[in-house]
C-alpha cells in the first residue's frame, strides 16, 4: 500500500503533486479545477487547478471552481488513505460535493 498521508496539508503539497507527476496525461483529461473545503483543525482551503500544464495546486478559494469538495479533515484523510470509501462518504453525508458529478467522479484519479 502506498504511504500514509498524516495530514491535510500534506495531501496538497506532497500527495497530489507527486501524483500530477506520475500522471501528467490524467491532469490533461480531467481539464477542470477542484475547490476543497476541508473543516476541523487540520483543514484549510485549497485549489487544485488542472487546466495548468502539469497541474498547480494553491491554497485558498477558487472563484472559477466547476467542483467543490468539502468534508472534515479527518474524513478526507480516511479517504485519501484508503480507510474510507468516497461514494459511503458521499452518502453518509461525510462528503459533500456541489458542482460537476463527473468531476467528482474524477478525482479519485488523483486522491
Amino acid at each position: 500500500m502506498a504511504e500514509q498521508v498524516t495530514s491535510v496539508k500534506d495531501v496538497f503539497e506532497r500527495h497530489i503533486p507527486s501524483r500530477f507527476q506520475a500522471k501528467p496525461d490524467v491532469v490533461q483529461k480531467i481539464n477542470s479545477v477542484y475547490e476543497f473545503n476541508i473543516s476541523g483543525p487540520g483543514g484549510g482551503v485549497w485549489t487544485v487547478d488542472c487546466t495548468s500544464p502539469g497541474g498547480k495546486i494553491v491554497e485558498g478559494h477558487a472563484p472559477n471552481a466547476k467542483c467543490t469538495v468539502a468534508a472534515t479533515d479527518a474524513d478526507f484523510l480516511n479517504i485519501v488513505n484508503g480507510r474510507l470509501n468516497a461514494q459511503m462518504a458521499f452518502m453518509s453525508g461525510k462528503l459533500k460535493i456541489q458542482g460537476d458529478m463527473g468531476l467528482a467522479m474524477k478525482l479519485q484519479q488523483i486522491l
